[in-house]
């Protein structure tokens, strides 16, 4: 993998920044417009380091690693590493899901272990989520898509890799993310359960991640998804 390179990163300040040139290109650009622009994408590419490492720090406290191990690997002392990372993530039982998320969870964890992959991305969610008709396939078919051909292509982005450990798979950040939006949709729609239609609704709402990448190529950004939702929900 190639590192973005700086010049790259300021080509694409330079082009998303709607504010960038003024009318008829005689005038300097807006400067502060465009450093707004590059702290903008700075915070991105922050937070999207932040959730590599605590990914990493989320496997090996799976792994029994201690905090002052962690603290060392990072260059900070165990005090510092555990108030950054040392709250719990949450856990959620099958008395809080559907019995077509339960199933469909399975089919996650199913197709991590097959690609023996030591973590459970998004790709793995979506995957898990269009195996079998449920919720979020309805929701998938209400909007356009066709469940079946997002499940063969999430299929063909799942990499294989070489975990042995496959009984220890932790949740990634954005999928985590995910659950816990699956969880806020649930309740703002009154459900005392967690379903697919909620997970699917909180993937997209992330906007990152493989499977975001999956439902933004069928045409399903969040809007289209969170709209579809809305009108069955109220019976239209």
């Amino acid at each position: 993998m190639t590192l973005p390179d700086l010049d790259d990163l300021i080509a694409e300040v330079d082009r998303t920044c709607e504010a960038a040139h003024r009318p008829g290109g005689h005038e300097q650009p807006d400067w502060l417009a465009l450093l707004t622009s590059a702290a903008q994408l700075s915070g991105q590419l922050q937070a999207l380091a932040d959730d590599l490492v605590e990914d990493y720090v989320e496997h090996c406290r799976l792994h029994g690693c201690s905090w002052t191990d962690i603290g060392a690997a990072l260059g900070v002392t165990r005090q510092a590493v555990q108030q950054r990372f040392h709250a719990p993530h949450k856990r959620y039982g099958p008395e809080v899901l559907t019995e077509g998320l339960q199933q469909a969870m399975t089919h996650m964890k199913w197709a991590a272990v097959q690609h023996r992959n030591n973590y459970i991305g998004t790709e793995h969610l979506l995957y898990g989520l269009t195996a079998e008709d449920n919720t979020g396939t309805a929701l998938l078919q209400r909007a356009g898509a066709v469940p079946e051909e997002v499940h063969r292509t999430v299929g063909t982005r799942i990499g294989m890799g070489a975990s042995q450990a496959a009984e220890r798979i932790a949740w990634t950040p954005y999928s985590r993310k995910a659950m816990a939006l699956a969880e806020e949709h649930a309740e703002q729609a009154g459900s005392p359960l967690i379903d697919c239609d909620h997970l699917l609704l909180g993937i997209a709402r992330i906007g990152r991640g493989t499977a975001a990448d999956i439902l933004t190529e069928a045409g399903l950004d969040p809007a289209a998804l969170q709209n579809t939702y809305d009108r069955s929900d109220s019976g239209e």
